[in-house]
């Protein structure tokens, strides 16, 4: 039976301590978040992610690397992505070009990343732009599901081509709300059928090809109480059953605010993790938090869950976790700036 490595960790810097290294073999780490604090070069970089391999050569290593203002890694040859909207204005302008232009974006992005050594990119956002979210803003492809449905399919597409998987954010949707849950608790107050019908219909249009996904902190009190990443409803009864996804699927942050004053309680992070995985997801991610001990009281605080029957580990889940690490090996940097694919996608780039 697979045992279940559910965590998603984070690291302080461009370098492995012995502290890093001592919660990356931790049978419940399952994968790496990198940030901006963890770049200093392209060889620096890869020299990072071959460290982390050499300590778990199943772990995940993952980054939110979506192009515009959300992107980690943007010198030292990193290409500059465009805004997911630059593809959205393209629609309006050619359709099928701007899919071609998207699946250019997905394929650069996903091969450069790869390059270096990291596995998995947090994209696309499946979110609808209605004007109102800070938060999401540019980083959505459109207002229309339609087009934002075909647009992240042909990103997905370049990603795939690059040998990276994808994630879908943030489910049911995160568009709408003007709140920013890293900071607040953002609440959405319209029906399931409304929801259903327009921000969640792209999780229905991708079942076939979505790989995992990842749920809004939000609050849908005409559906659940709870968030979407801590409610069964949405993760089982709705995401898995009704809409037919089949792939995994990630906590968004534990440390955001979205996840932790929850009906007028403040959880621990074990309690938030704990909730997650009970709810339907497979993966949780602790961000910023690996300079205090917090990182460590999850992890054990999930193995003392464990132990006493509170948690009980999934080995489908891990089946998913390890469906995201890449196919097929990596082109190095210098065979890559060769690559016709390559140099083709980058001459397609809006």
């Amino acid at each position: 039976m697979l045992h279940h490595r559910p965590v998603i960790i984070d690291l302080p810097g461009p370098r492995l301590r012995a502290l890093d290294e001592a919660r990356l073999a931790h049978p419940l780490t399952g994968g790496v978040i990198l940030f901006a604090r963890n770049w200093e070069s392209r060889a620096q970089l890869t020299r990072l992610c071959q460290s982390i391999k050499a300590v778990r050569p199943d772990v995940l290593i993952a980054v939110d690397h979506e192009g515009g203002r959300v992107q980690r890694f943007k010198t030292d040859g990193f290409t500059h992505l465009p805004a997911m909207r630059v593809l959205g204005e393209r629609w309006l302008q050619d359709p099928l070009a701007a899919c071609n232009q998207a699946s250019a974006c997905g394929l650069v992005l996903g091969a450069e990343l790869r390059a270096c050594g990291v596995d998995f990119s947090f994209t696309p956002v499946l979110d609808l732009d209605y004007g109102a979210s800070g938060v999401i803003g540019d980083r959505a492809f459109a207002r229309d599901a339609r087009v934002v449905s075909l647009l992240a399919k042909s990103l997905m597409h370049g990603l795939l081509q690059s040998g990276m998987a994808h994630c879908g954010k943030h489910f049911p949707g995160h568009g709408f709300v003007k709140a920013d849950s890293h900071t607040e608790v953002p609440v959405d107050r319209r029906s399931l059928k409304a929801i259903l019908a327009d921000d969640a219909a792209p999780y229905a249009w991708l079942n076939a090809s979505l790989m995992a996904v990842m749920p809004a902190h939000v609050i849908y009190p005409r559906v659940d109480s709870l968030p979407a990443g801590f409610s069964s409803r949405w993760l089982q009864d709705i995401l898995r059953t009704r809409l037919g996804f089949g792939g995994a699927v990630f906590s968004d942050d534990l440390s955001m605010a979205g996840a932790r004053r929850i009906n007028g309680q403040e959880w621990t992070y074990t309690q938030a993790a704990i909730t997650a995985l009970h709810a339907g997801c497979d993966l949780v991610l602790l961000c910023n938090q690996c300079e205090g001990g917090d990182l460590d009281d999850l992890l054990d605080g999930l193995a003392q869950a464990q132990v006493q029957g509170d948690w009980l580990p999934r080995a489908a889940s891990e089946q998913r976790r390890l469906a995201l690490l890449p196919t097929g090996p990596a082109q190095q940097w210098d065979a890559l700036m060769t690559d016709a694919a390559y140099m083709h996608a980058l001459g397609l780039l809006p």
